[in-house]
């Protein structure tokens, strides 16, 4: 082969390695973000007693959300629940079902694109969310901080951990949380400079250090989506109570709604 052939070739892969790049961080966040965006049914057809509320994000979006009375009788306290990277509110009524079982009341609330809900979603995105959440809860119900937990599942633990570091709650769990997206990605994609690319970050081993709030970490020890050493690094960052549900996976029934997770969350009730 030629010099000049050499040359060619070169600027050629150069080219496509370029094009491949360019290509992953326009559409990264397909990759980190899978929403149903499907319109969800009303509240009431699935969680009996519940209702349809919208909140207002301050940049001007209107997100669709479901609150839960509790179903009997407890200590008064809300949870706010930010979802994972998929579906929607519709696939976390039984989380909200068995809450309300055990006294609670439940925001249930879907991140812009999700959920029917117009705009795409994003970090900053997300975290405005969550504070329409929580300024409807303690703002238009006047919920005080001391009658507030926050849950975040996958993705939505590094939601609440930046919205307790303003707004701290009574007490937070955190289901499979990683400690920022950058080191989860290396994971799946070990051939990319992960780290470099990355537009959104969610480092919530960093934030969750500031949050000044009694927390509780809950990891299934054969999660295949977030490695169980990195919820047990977040516990550790924040001196969290960590729970260890055996053989669970990240997607399994058992981190939805089983009896460890709402035992989890009822052990932050305010006494």
């Amino acid at each position: 082969m030629t010099r000049a052939r050499v040359i060619r070739v070169l600027i050629a892969l150069a080219a496509a390695i370029v094009l491949l790049f360019g290509a992953i961080w326009l559409f990264q966040r397909k990759l980190i973000y899978l929403p149903d965006t499907s319109p969800v049914p009303p509240a009431g057809e699935i969680l009996p007693g519940a209702t349809d509320i919208v909140l207002r994000t301050s940049d001007g979006l209107d997100l669709g959300a479901w609150l839960v009375p509790p179903s009997g009788p407890g200590s008064y306290a809300v949870v706010l629940v930010a979802n994972g990277n998929a579906g929607n509110r519709a696939s976390r009524a039984p989380l909200a079902a068995a809450l309300s079982r055990a006294g609670l009341a439940v925001l249930l609330f879907d991140y812009r694109g999700y959920g029917g809900n117009s705009g795409s979603p994003s970090e900053d995105g997300l975290e405005q969310d969550a504070r329409a959440a929580h300024r409807y809860l303690t703002e238009d119900l006047q919920v005080p901080a001391s009658q507030l937990i926050y849950y975040g599942e996958s993705l939505g633990s590094a939601v609440v951990t930046e919205l307790a570091v303003e707004h701290p709650p009574a007490g937070m769990v955190l289901r499979s949380p990683f400690t920022d997206l950058a080191t989860t990605g290396q994971e799946h994609y070990p051939f990319l400079p992960v780290r470099l690319m990355l537009r959104d970050t969610f480092p919530v081993a960093e934030n969750i250090t500031r949050v000044k709030a009694p927390i509780t970490v809950v990891l299934g020890t054969a999660d295949s989506i977030v490695p169980p050493g990195q919820s047990r690094d977040v516990a550790k960052a924040g001196s969290a109570r960590l729970v260890e549900i055996p053989g669970a996976d990240h997607n399994d029934r058992i981190l939805l709604d089983g009896p460890q997770l709402i035992d989890a969350v009822t052990a932050l009730l305010p006494s």
